[in-house]
Parts: C-alpha cells; sequence; structure tokens
C-alpha cells in the first residue's frame, strides 16, 4: 500500500440519491468484472438488477435496515459495503463487501473490516456474518485472512430459476 493511499482512504454513509446512483453504477462494475466467469453473466445481471440496482439499494436503506458505505480513495469511488445490524442475534450481517480491481491489494478491505467491528463493538454485537459463493476463491481467501471462518453451507433460491450456492462464514470479536 501506498502511503498516501491511507491518508486519502474514506468510508462515505450512502445518504443521497447521488450516493445511491454511484453505489449501483459501481455495483454494476464491481459485480460485472468479478462475478460473470463465476456464476455466468446471465445470473449475474440478473442478481444486479434485482439486488444491487438504484432502486433496489434505495429500497434496503429504508425499508430494510440496511446500511450502505462507499469506500473512498480521494474523489474516486474505490468499493462498498453494506451491512445490517441484527441486535437480536448480538450479530451484524456484512450483506456487501466490494472492492473495485483497481484498489484491491491496497489494505482498504482490513479497514473497511476494522469501521465495521468498531460498529459491532459500539452497539454490542459479538459475531459478524457474511455470504460468499463457493467458487468465489479469491474473496474466500480474503475472508479467511480477515478472521472468518466457514460456518456452514447455504443454497439460497433468489428466482429466476436461479441459486446462489454458498458458505455462511462468520467472525468472533
Amino acid at each position: 500500500m501506498q502511503p498516501s493511499d491511507m491518508t486519502e482512504f474514506a468510508i462515505h454513509p450512502v445518504t443521497t440519491s447521488e450516493d445511491i446512483h454511484s453505489t449501483a453504477e459501481l455495483a454494476n462494475e464491481i459485480w460485472t468484472e468479478h462475478y460473470v466467469p463465476i456464476i455466468g453473466k446471465e445470473q449475474t445481471r440478473y442478481m444486479i438488477e434485482t439486488f444491487q440496482s438504484a432502486a433496489a439499494i434505495r429500497n434496503q436503506i429504508e425499508e430494510e435496515n440496511y446500511q450502505y458505505y462507499l469506500l473512498k480513495v480521494g474523489s474516486a469511488n474505490a468499493g462498498y459495503i453494506s451491512i445490517r445490524p441484527e441486535p437480536e442475534n448480538h450479530a451484524m450481517f456484512l450483506s456487501k463487501f466490494y472492492v473495485e480491481k483497481n484498489f484491491r491489494g491496497r489494505g482498504f478491505s482490513r479497514t473497511a473490516l476494522q469501521f465495521i467491528e468498531e460498529i459491532c463493538r459500539r452497539e454490542g454485537l459479538t459475531t459478524i456474518y457474511l455470504t460468499v459463493n463457493k467458487q468465489n476463491y479469491s474473496s474466500l481467501s480474503v475472508y479467511e485472512k480477515l478472521g472468518f471462518v466457514r460456518a456452514r453451507e447455504l443454497v439460497t433460491d433468489i428466482g429466476n430459476g436461479y441459486a446462489m450456492d454458498d458458505y455462511v462464514m462468520e467472525k468472533y470479536l
């Protein structure tokens, strides 16, 4: 990581329509680059439209208690995260954790996870969990390096004939 990268790195809450549209554009870019080789173009397109369009993101924020954050380096959008506190389970669901390919390998994931861990501590949550596609080997490796362990397998029907075949990974704080 270059020293100037971290001084310019910021985590910005997604609160405006402009932020939501920026997040949706970033999601389209990252998902297309990363997921087409894993799950194919059709399922990737379906998932972007269903779960990461501007309308879907707005609904998750306004109706489903998700919190989105843009990861920024200077004025550039380097990635985004989405979390949903589950106080009844003393857990935080890390729903989205994406870094644009040109910004990977610079320590931003670790810094973003520290940000999430601080929110968990403040809210009395003891576990962070996420789902990751079983064939997403690069992300599995990153999550393991960040201290997550595979807890169980999960297959979820997402409609239109598609299913997500995932591991649930957990990190205890």
